[in-house]
């Protein structure tokens, strides 16, 4: 909302600052979309009064291939949600500061890993203090537009002339070009959906209590959105690069007092905050999808702040890269961020269609159509969005969507196949196992004899493996081993090629090779130094043995530590 009517300028000023005045047909068809998609939406709170997602609703209703779209979408309009509502809030400051202009990456960067952390951290902004801000948001819009009306009607307060701006030679004042400007200031949609998402915060009764406060988020998005638009217009606001539209008027009518810097704070404080409502839907949603086996299950694991750790951490990294290539750029996000917006609330009201129409409840026909009004008309802005926006940035949503649902096949794919590979239905047994123990030398020493002294424990047959590298080493070695290697046996595997791991590992598979049910357990003694930097002073041949050890089947691989102590 506080960067939607400028996406709409900074279209239709592509055919001249004549084509400005524009902006308020659209902006109140924006307004009609934003009323009959909160419409559409009251029945999704009626329907799930536990709070779902559109990724659940699609699913449930549609199948599994439009949920994951819908996933897809919903994961990639978080993260954008999250860029472009930091970028925006920066965008705000720089307006009233600028010459923190040329840092509005750096600051972007910063504020998503201060979000981030606060999440990490098990912090939530508190009703009270989101409450504050958004009636501080509110009013200081409220009262820019009241006073800015007054001011132009009857002070005949207007901003200076814009400089003319020739249309471009590829752009007309046509049909296209109205439809961009719509798709773009369509971005005012945004957060809709995150009420229905989170219907189980409300008081009792909730589903009465989240309907309210979406059908007032509703009415404050038009008043304010249509308001804005219609006074830019009315003063011939034209962007720019270096301000924002609303830091524009701001100035015209309030000049560069107090009263212009407190609507900036506002609007970039809000602006965060609608980005850390996003750190909050997407952990649950990719906890939801990881639940489903369509994410890996890392991201239904909640960290030592009983908060989703690995979404919180994905979504910044994500999030921060944005910024970082868009260079901060608002504008540059936009073309991105509406298709995932639309995808998402297109599929979730057509499967309240599909389900009113299956349950047949008191009133389904009524409801269908509601729900049905509301899919056409998201629909019919995601296929504009879509078309006008492609070449814009939009094909790298299409592309990265498609990557996102092959990868969510693929991991349920293997979460089905280890579940098949695991199940105990029809499984007789593998009969007695054989067991080898053998411990890897390379010396004689404290840290090997407690090696040998614990193969012992395993089993009475263990022996010691040695690659001979150096027939002197090994003549020394074995004249040792006679006092002090336990009772084990020594088998001495020549290296023609001076090399440790090939003539080991042909050894072991000849051992493997005695059958399915043989398994073969390899000590490995290694000595740990009390500082972090002295294990850079010793060859890491352990970790070498047991990377090439890691993916062998039958075989265990015990890594026996001797504490230094200086």
């Amino acid at each position: 909302m506080a960067y939607a009517t400028e996406e709409i300028l900074r279209v239709l000023l592509v055919a001249g600052t004549a084509a400005l005045s524009l902006s308020v047909p659209i902006g109140i068809a924006i307004g009609v979309v934003i009323a009959v998609v909160i419409t559409s939406y009251r029945q999704t709170i009626a329907a799930y009064p536990q709070g779902a997602s559109d990724y659940i609703v699609a699913k449930d209703n549609l199948g599994v291939y439009p949920g994951l779209i819908a996933g897809a979408a919903l994961l990639i309009d978080y993260t954008l949600t999250v860029a472009v509502s930091v970028s925006a809030g920066v965008a705000a400051l720089t307006s009233a500061f600028a010459v923190l202009y040329p840092y509005r990456v750096l600051l972007g960067a910063g504020l998503v890993a201060g979000v981030a952390f606060a999440n990490l951290r098990g912090i939530r902004e508190s009703a009270k203090f989101f409450a504050v801000w958004s009636y501080l948001f509110i009013g200081g819009y409220l009262m820019l537009m009241v006073y800015g009306f007054v001011a132009h009607l009857f002070w005949g307060v207007t901003a200076p002339p814009p400089p003319p701006a020739e249309p471009s030679p590829s752009s007309t004042l046509g049909i296209f070009l109205l439809l961009r400007a719509f798709a773009s200031g369509a971005v005012a949609l945004t957060g809709i959906e995150a009420v229905s998402d989170g219907v189980t915060g409300f008081k009792p009764p909730e589903v009465r209590n989240a309907q309210t406060v979406l059908v007032a988020l509703g009415v404050i998005m038009i008043t304010l959105f249509v308001g804005i638009t219609v006074l830019a217009a009315s003063f011939g606001i034209a962007p720019r690069d270096e301000e924002t539209v609303v830091s524009q008027l701001a100035r015209q009518v309030f000049g560069g007092g107090l009263i212009y810097y407190f609507i900036q704070a506002v609007s970039m404080v809000i602006l965060v905050l609608a980005a850390n409502t996003a750190f909050a839907d997407f952990p649950r949603l990719a906890f939801f999808m990881a639940r489903d086996g369509y994410l890996p299950r890392q991201f239904a694991s909640r960290g030592d702040r009983l908060v989703y750790s690995n979404g919180v951490i994905i979504l910044a990294a994500a999030s921060a890269a944005l910024i970082v290539v868009f260079h901060g750029s608002t504008h540059a996000l936009i073309p991105l961020y509406a298709v995932g917006v639309f995808t998402s609330f297109t599929l979730s009201q057509s499967a309240m269609v599909r389900r009113w129409l299956r349950q047949r409840p008191v009133g389904w026909w009524w409801r269908a159509a509601i729900s049905g009004v509301g899919a056409a008309t998201t629909g019919l802005v995601m296929m504009i969005t879509g078309i006008t926006k492609f070449m814009d940035g939009a094909w790298i949503v299409v592309i990265l969507a498609g990557a996102l649902i092959a990868h969510f096949l693929a991991i349920n794919r293997h979460y089905q196949h280890v579940a098949g590979e695991l199940s105990l239905e029809g499984f007789e047994g593998r009969g007695p196992m054989q067991h080898t123990v053998l411990v890897l030398v390379g010396d004689l020493h404290k840290g090997v004899i407690q090696a040998l002294q614990y193969a012992q424990t395993l089993s009475p047959s263990a022996k010691a493996v040695y690659v001979e590298m150096d027939p002197e080493k090994t003549r020394r070695l074995e004249e040792k081993w006679g006092k002090w290697g336990c009772g084990l046996p020594l088998v001495v595997l020549t290296s023609p090629y001076r090399s440790l791991l090939t003539p080991f590992l042909e050894y072991l598979d000849h051992l493997l090779a005695h059958g399915e049910n043989h398994i073969v357990t390899i000590i490995i003694p290694e000595f740990i130094p009390v500082k972090w930097w002295q294990h850079l002073l010793h060859n890491q041949t352990a970790l070498l043995i047991k990377g090439a050890l890691l993916f062998r089947k039958n075989v265990v691989v015990a890594d026996v530590p001797y504490h230094l102590s200086r």
